[in-house]
């Protein structure tokens, strides 16, 4: 996942480097047991204290996570522009955005870039960095976004997305 540094082309492209879709983590038959332990024992909670539709949510988030381990997620181009982002083929305009910051804790494999949207019914943009230099893409964003310095830790989602493995 090297990024590809480009000159500023009729496009205004000024680096790009392809991220996965989502993060995969690695499972072992010890976290498959235990989630299919904790999966049934909720179901028979469920089913106990007459609360069907929770056993159809639990039923669908098991058949959702098992449906999405089979398949390898896909590689997105990410692409930093003078005018936006790009995530795939969706372009955001700076003025959609509040705001960036960067977590940088490469000890616990944290390195993600984040864009908070003006409109807060709209989800953050997390971008994984890789093996990208955090302190040059701080360098090209400051001159289109302010930067959010008190966030000092990632999210607490991705925190238990990935304590769970999920």
């Amino acid at each position: 996942m090297a990024a590809e540094k480009k000159s500023k082309k009729e496009d205004g492209e000024i680096i790009n480097w392809t991220v996965s879709e989502i993060e995969k983590y690695e499972k072992n038959k010890g976290w498959y047991l235990l989630a299919g332990i904790i999966t049934i024992a909720i179901l028979i909670y469920s089913f106990i204290t007459a609360n069907f539709l929770f056993a159809v949510i639990i039923i669908i988030a098991a058949i959702v996570v098992i449906l999405n381990e089979g398949r390898e997620p896909e590689k997105i181009k990410f692409t930093i522009t003078d005018e936006g982002v790009k995530v795939g083929k969706k372009f955001t305009d700076y003025d959609e955005l509040k705001n960036f910051s960067i977590i940088y804790r490469p000890r616990r494999d944290i390195k993600r870039l984040y864009f908070e949207f003006k409109n807060g019914l709209r989800p953050r943009i997390s971008i994984y960095l890789d093996n990208i230099n955090p302190l040059k893409i701080r360098e090209i964003l400051l001159k289109y976004l302010p930067e959010d310095l008190e966030r000092e830790n990632e999210p607490l989602s991705e925190s238990l997305s990935r304590f769970f493995k999920i």
